[in-house]
């Protein structure tokens, strides 16, 4: 048996070069590269092990450790969770900043490979910099905190322990059914410590992402339940996506007339464009959908998680009626909501029930073409909100006196409404663009009124729904899909919060679109207290003698180097985005919207805590809606 003597890291990224995948008979590479911020912890051992030979990985140098972990993230879910980039950090706050991120991963169930630093295994020379101290353990460092936004976690303080742990992660990461962030965690001595590695460890490895089949007793209980409904209703989630089963959702569909509706993961599974294709279900859904789901005798759920926005708190569905089958390849997901479980891969499932379904057609009828159409008239009403300076017309729903809304329009200079914006980058954009967001009313708004035309063109984080991804993402939405425009969806808080990847993009002329809505504010959470009663506190951006900022983004992201654009209204907003088209570098386009011009409502509910005390009146009402509500809602 040979042996070839490494340190730890240069055996780290060797492995990492031999790690394969296949996926249905075709087999690549499942590491694609390396994103790192360097710090001590990790350049003298991981940098100085790239620097030798990083063999055919893409080594990438990020700005921000949350940042450069999303832009990962959104590379594997573009890329169907069948390829991975691998992110290394330096001990301290540098593994500390990829907490949200790994908790970003691990709820949407996205394989991503973090390599943080930490302290020393020795101890010798404790505390070295950057390292905490508890008194009830020496053994506690900040990579500690990463342990419950990990599906693995390890701790490497041996050469030697690097082999199976590597094993380990690369299992969990390659198994659909429980695919998330796996962190191993590599002591700074000992990652420039050497061993002996026995040579077979680093002979190519394929790791082979089997369809798991579903067993007789599955199916014919799923046939049953289907043929003995009246009106099934299809619920398309994130596994039906990576599943890759849009021809077969959309045959069942057409020739059993069941109707198609979205979670946010799910969207662009099947284009927007199908007959069938409801929108998105719950409290970011559609009125088609919901209404759709409440009409429903059974609930065919195929790889969705069931969060409380797409089952509306667990109030969008007739629990007196409605029954549920679930598909899943993880068993945790198929138990949900008390339903008969079908544990197996979504594509495969859907073809072996298809001959079982023979004869069957639902009672739908006419409706769905009914539900759709009266959708598509709300969606036009909601692309030509105007601003006027009594009010807006189409009206919409709005907290705020008519003299804020002046003031806003005034000091933006803007009487642009959000909804009327994103149609219209939607209408101008190339079909075959990718969208990115993840916080704020913009998930809401594009789940209900963005129509994708082509499948797997809509990368919407909504499971942790964490700010900071769009921008970051964006970048890793382009590794994944080079020639084609990507297209980050942005309200000016998110903005705020991250967009340190937008200057990784520019550096190595990745380039993405930045979209930014900027209504001055946390407009989201602003909705959400005074939909509950509370007034507009502490989410509008003022200055310190109460005037609305205006802040000049697009010089910001000019000043990085990004093509930029400014606008107030649809034509200049139209201008812009065919000229980004034409540019080769970054582009950012800063647009002015008016608050209080997002979608919201269409028979949801959204269960969050309300003050069961209160002085206010209103507050005090929207207690009382809130149990009147948890009356109807399913408890387990």
């Amino acid at each position: 048996m040979g042996k070839i003597r490494l340190t730890t890291s240069q055996a780290l990224i060797k492995f990492l070069n031999q790690q394969y995948i296949n996926v249905d008979g075709e087999e690549f590479p499942f590491v694609e590269g390396v994103f790192n911020v360097f710090g001590h912890g990790n350049v003298l051992g991981i940098g100085q092990a790239l620097e030798q030979d990083a063999g055919h990985l893409k080594v990438i140098q990020g700005k921000n450790e949350q940042g450069m972990a999303h832009a990962a993230i959104a590379y594997s879910k573009q890329m169907l969770r069948q390829k991975i980039y691998a992110v290394t950090t330096s001990v301290g706050p540098g593994s500390a900043n990829l907490a949200a991120a790994a908790g970003t991963a691990l709820a949407n169930n996205i394989p991503v490979l973090l390599l943080p630093g930490d302290t020393f295994a020795t101890r010798q020379p404790d505390p070295v910099l950057q390292q905490v101290e508890h008194e009830y353990s020496l053994a506690v460092t900040t990579n500690d905190a990463l342990k419950p936004v990990s599906r693995y976690w390890d701790r490497i303080t041996r050469p030697e322990q690097l082999m199976s742990s590597l094993i380990r992660a690369f299992e969990v990461m390659t198994d659909p059914g429980k695919a998330g962030p796996a962190t191993i965690c590599i002591a700074q001595d000992v990652e420039g410590e050497a061993f002996d590695y026995d040579e077979r460890f680093f002979e190519k490895r394929v790791h082979y992402l089997d369809r798991k089949e579903p067993v007789k007793r599955e199916l014919e209980g799923a046939a049953k339940l289907i043929k003995d409904s009246k009106r099934p209703v299809i619920l398309v989630g994130g596994g039906a996506k990576y599943s890759q089963a849009r021809d077969i959702l959309v045959s069942l569909s057409e020739k059993h007339h069941i109707p198609l509706v979205e979670t946010q993961a799910g969207k662009a599974t099947v284009e927007s464009t199908f007959k069938n294709n409801l929108g998105g279900l719950g409290i970011t859904g559609t009125l088609a959908a919901n209404k759709a789901a409440r009409q429903a005798d059974l609930i065919i759920g195929i790889g969705t998680r069931y969060t409380d926005f797409a089952t509306s708190s667990k109030t969008a569905f007739n629990f007196d009626n409605a029954k549920f089958l679930n598909i899943n390849v993880s068993r945790l997901h198929a138990y949900k909501l008390d339903a008969f479980q079908v544990v197996a891969d979504a594509k495969v499932t859907l073809e072996q029930l298809a001959p079982l379904l023979e004869g069957y057609v639902s009672e739908f009828g006419s409706t769905i073409f009914e539900l759709k159409e009266e959708w598509t008239a709300e969606r036009e009403r909601l692309s030509n909100i105007q601003f006027k300076r009594e009010g807006f017309e189409p009206e919409v729903k709005n907290h705020f006196s008519q003299e804020i809304l002046n003031e806003y329009a005034d000091q933006l200079n803007t009487e642009l409404a959000q909804t009327t914006a994103l149609i219209t980058v939607n209408d101008v954009i190339a079909p075959d663009s990718t969208i990115i967001t993840a916080a704020g009313s913009l998930p809401g708004d594009v789940q209900r009124i963005w129509n994708p035309t082509v499948p797997n063109t809509y990368n919407v984080e909504y499971g942790y729904s964490c700010m900071g991804y769009e921008v970051s993402g964006a970048l890793g939405i382009k590794l994944a899909e080079p020639d084609k425009e990507v297209y980050s969806l942005v309200g000016d808080g998110s903005f705020l919060m991250l967009h340190s990847e937008l200057i990784t993009a520019i550096q190595y002329n990745y380039k993405i679109n930045v979209v930014l809505f900027d209504n001055s504010g946390f407009g989201c959470i602003n909705n959400l207290q005074m939909d509950h009663g509370g007034g507009s506190y502490f989410c509008e951006f003022r200055t310190h003698d109460n005037k609305i900022m205006n802040i000049d983004y697009a010089k910001v992201a000019e000043g990085y180097g990004a093509k930029t654009y400014k606008v107030h209204t649809v034509q200049e907003l139209k201008a812009a985005l065919e000229d980004a088209k034409k540019q080769s570098v970054s582009t950012l386009i800063d647009i002015k919207v008016l608050p209080k011009t997002m979608t919201d409502g269409y028979e949801s509910w959204w269960n969050v805590g309300v003050a069961e005390v209160s002085q206010k009146e209103s507050i005090q009402k929207a207690n009382d809606s809130r149990k009147k509500m948890l009356q109807t809602a399913k408890q387990y």
